[in-house]
């Protein structure tokens, strides 16, 4: 089973979040394991990333390859394909991802031009990532 690390900058506050990526957690068990690690904006990154030939870093960053549902789906099938067991998305904080943490990445992704609260964006890749094992099991999801 693959394993998915989301390892993000903050904490979440509001209940309606904590609810949103317990669902998403839940949902999201039958396909990986997933691991949320948050940090605190003056955490080192770097430190947390997995390391390894079986894993692929994939950093949120504005100026990312974009990709539509179908797309992602498609290059989660193919890193695990490669042999790649252990996924990991960074989430900056507030100023973004550093340099480093980006030159680190083996792809940089971009859900859109547009800027996000962390926490919104949090559950919006769990949606995406949970939506990719649905597409790659042949599963339906509503569009």
């Amino acid at each position: 089973m693959v394993s998915i690390d989301i390892i993000c900058v903050g904490r979440l506050k509001e209940k309606y979040w904590v609810d949103a990526v317990a669902e998403y957690s839940k949902r999201l068990s039958r396909f990986c394991k997933l691991c949320i690690i948050e940090l605190t904006e003056d955490q080192d990154m770097l430190a947390k990333l997995p390391t390894g030939s079986d894993s692929y870093i994939i950093a949120l960053d504005i100026q990312g390859k974009k990709l539509d549902s179908e797309q992602l789906a498609e290059k989660m099938a193919d890193v695990q394909l490669a042999g790649k067991s252990r996924i990991a998305f960074l989430i900056g904080g507030s100023t973004g991802l550093s340099e480093a943490e980006k030159s680190a990445a083996h792809m940089r992704l971009s859900f859109s031009a547009m800027t996000f609260p962390h926490q919104m964006f949090r559950v919006m890749l769990l949606e995406q990532i949970y939506r990719a094992f649905k597409i790659n099991n042949n599963e339906t999801y509503h569009k």
